[in-house]
This record gives C-alpha cells, structure tokens and sequence, in this order.
C-alpha cells in the first residue's frame, strides 16, 4: 500500500466517483420504475423464455457468488473504514473506476467484525513490536498472543519459526515483522484453498451441484444455508433448497422464511420425524426437473458421536450418489468462531467422518476467537469457503485470504 496522504486522496477520488454512480444509478431506477408497469408483460415472457433455454447454460464460465452488480447498499462517509477498504481493493489490483460500494460495506464489516479479536491481540502486537527490530523476546511474546487469538499451536508454531529463521538472518523491524506476519498468515489459510484445486467455490454449470450443510446444533447452519441461497441466487445460479434437518422442528419453518427473503424455493416433508433421505431423493428430482445448478441441503445438526445421524447423513450421500452419480458435492462444515478451540475439535471431529470438503465459518462479528479460521486451515486441511461477518441476510461472503489477513491486523 502506498504511505498514508496518497492511500487517503486515491480513496477519496474512489468515493466521488461512487458517489456519482450511486446518483446516476438513483436516476436510472426512478425512470426504470416509470416504464415498469408498461414492461412487466414483456419482462415476465422474457423469463418463461429463459427458464426454457437454461439448460443450454453449460457453456458458461463459473463465476464466484458476488453481489458486485447489487445497488441495494447506501454510500456510507468518508471515513478511516472507507479508506481503509479502499486501499485494501487496491492491493488486490483493483483500479479506482471499479470498486464498487457493496465491496467496499462488506470489508467494513469484516473490519469491524473482527475487532474484539483485534483488541486482545493487535493493539498488544504493535505495541510491543513498535518500530523496533524484533528480539527473541518480542517472538515469544507473538507466541503467547497469536495462541490467545485461537490461532492454533500447529499455525502458531509454523510462523513463529519462521520468524525465527529470518530473525536469524537479518534483522527484522516492527513493521517489515508484521508485514512478513501478514504472508505466514495468508500461507498457511491458503494452503488447503489451492490444495482443492479451486481457488473459490461457485456451481459448476451444466452439472447438478450439491452442497451439504453439517456442523451441531446453535453454529447458525440453518441460517447460513439461508444466506448463501440468498448469495448464489443474486449470482444467477439457479438454486433449490432441500431441507433435510427433519429431527428440529422449527428449521424447516426457518428455511421457508430464507426462502421467500430469497426467492428460493424450499422442497420439505410436514410430516413428523419425515426421513430426511426421502427429502433429499424429493429436491433431487425437483432440481433435476427444474434444470437447477445448486441444491442446498440443511441436514440435522449432530455431534460427531451421535452414531445414528452420521449414518443418516451417509444414507444421504448413498441416495445422491444413485440419483444424480455426476453430481459434484460438497459437504460443508458449519463452524461458530466465538466457540475458538471447541469449533476446531468439532472439525477434526466431523472431518474423521464426515469427508469433509470446506468450512463455513459464523460469527466473526463479536467474538474474540476469529483466530480459529488459521486453525482449522493448518490442522485439519479444511478449504474456508465463506464467512460470516454479521446477522443480515448479505453478510456471508466467499472467503478472500487477503482481506481477512489484513482486517484481522488492520490498525486502528
């Protein structure tokens, strides 16, 4: 990043220059509205149109679950947040006529979400490191805050020694240190991503794409199930929601509610204690109908060691795999990351047997354990897929490495 005065005027050009699409984008609805009426005839046509050629789609290029072309969301001020976003798009290469003002609420949000994680880690880290070079000390210091911020023993161990290594080597500043911090960081949680062999998770067009949603009881599954319906079907992913988790009452109820704030259909069986295979083999047959490229299935939320609802999510897999064998599927492992250590138990758990493919993580907003996301990388291998920053329906996002490293460092 440039130094302070020009990160400050390249973002205060970005802001006039949202500010004035958010104008002309203002302009343009009121005249839309106008026509609205008039269109709606041609407009529904249009889209029994499109429903009937979507299968034709598999040609596509995958693009990831964005909100980029969402206009929904105001311009907030001129601030250190929105100074702060801004720069952080630019590191990534973004040029000053693209950033958009929804890119720049979801890394305020990130910022602020992880600020409790910050207070007992950050602030202590700069001011012991300060503009000196680092000693020995300092990196057992590092050592203690980095373990305190649930980052793990394995991740902790890797950059501590690596620190070590280069503090042998030269010597090391405040900030070259937490620059150089910064990289072990994003090494180590993006390690598993490029394992996968996909750099972020989206559907695969032309093909049936199955993600299944597990983790216990109280992590927030059933509601980020319904945001990520929200994500992909603002995405133009066609999506279907198959909810499964039939042994809690209330979660069918509250997938229907996800649903309609989505306008994603939710396939379910009002029966009590329905078998949560026959709703899966149901949504199946829906989406295959439908020619849909995402089903989501909510599956009930047990502990690794309730042997009769792993078997009920390996009943599951059985029935996609006769059903649809070309299906690409996901299973993904719902973590709350105010539960720090006990969250990462719960993946080496689920990993063990549940064949795990990626992790979700919540409730980074509030807890002071945002740390655990390192953790579940470095030991067990697990792909973060997307996290959540927030309880509104837009504030789960795919995971960027690069953004979450430095809100989690970001300086106050």
């Amino acid at each position: 990043m440039t130094d302070l005065d020009n990160s400050r005027e390249w973002a205060s050009q970005a802001f006039a220059i949202l500010k004035k699409q958010q104008a002309e984008q203002k302009e343009a609805e009121q005249k839309e509205a106008e026509q609205k009426e008039a269109e709606q005839k041609e407009a529904e046509q249009k889209e029994a149109e499109q429903k009937e050629e979507y299968s034709d789609t598999s040609n596509l290029k995958n693009k990831p679950l964005s909100f980029n072309n969402d206009n929904e969301v105001e311009l907030g001020e001129f601030d250190d947040d929105f100074t702060w976003s801004a720069m952080v798009l630019a590191a990534q290469g973004k040029k000053i006529n693209q950033i958009s003002i929804d890119e720049i609420d979801w890394l305020t949000k990130l910022r602020r979400g992880l600020e409790e994680t910050r207070k007992g880690f950050v602030t202590e880290l700069l001011d012991k490191l300060g503009d000196d070079p680092l000693t020995p000390e300092s990196l057992d210091d590092l050592e203690t805050l980095l373990i305190r911020a649930d980052v793990g023993i394995d991740s902790t161990d890797k950059v501590i020694a690596s620190l070590r290594k280069k503090l042998n080597e030269e010597v090391v500043g405040g900030e070259e240190g937490i620059k150089f911090l910064k990289e072990e960081l994003r090494l180590i949680i993006d390690k598993p991503i490029k394992n996968s062999g996909k750099k972020f998770l989206a559907p695969e067009k032309g093909k049936l794409n199955v993600w299944l949603l597990v983790g216990v009881n109280g992590v927030g599954k059933t509601t980020t199930l319904g945001k990520l319906a929200y994500l992909s079907s603002r995405s133009n992913y066609k999506t279907l929601i198959a909810a499964a988790d039939t042994f809690r009452a209330a979660a069918v109820e509250q997938l229907k509610v996800w649903g309609e704030r989505s306008n994603v259909d939710v396939i379910s069986n009002q029966s009590p204690n329905a078998d949560p295979a026959a709703v899966v083999f149901d949504a199946i047959n829906s989406a295959k109908k439908r020619n849909c490229d995402l089903l989501l299935v909510d599956t009930a939320g047990r502990l690794q060691t309730k042997n009769n609802l792993m078997d009920e999510l390996s009943k599951i897999k059985r029935i996609i795999d006769k059903k649809v064998p070309d299906a690409i599927v996901e299973s993904l492992l719902v973590l709350d990351a105010s539960q720090g250590q006990n969250g990462l138990k719960q993946a080496k758990s689920f990993a063990k047997s549940a064949n795990l493919s990626g992790a979700i993580i919540t409730k980074l907003d509030g807890s002071s354990r945002g740390g655990v996301s390192l953790a579940v990388s470095a030991e067990v291998n697990l792909p973060i897929r997307f996290i959540g920053a927030g309880e509104g329906i837009k504030d789960l996002r795919p995971f960027n490495s690069f953004e979450f490293v430095e809100a989690l460092l970001a300086e106050r």
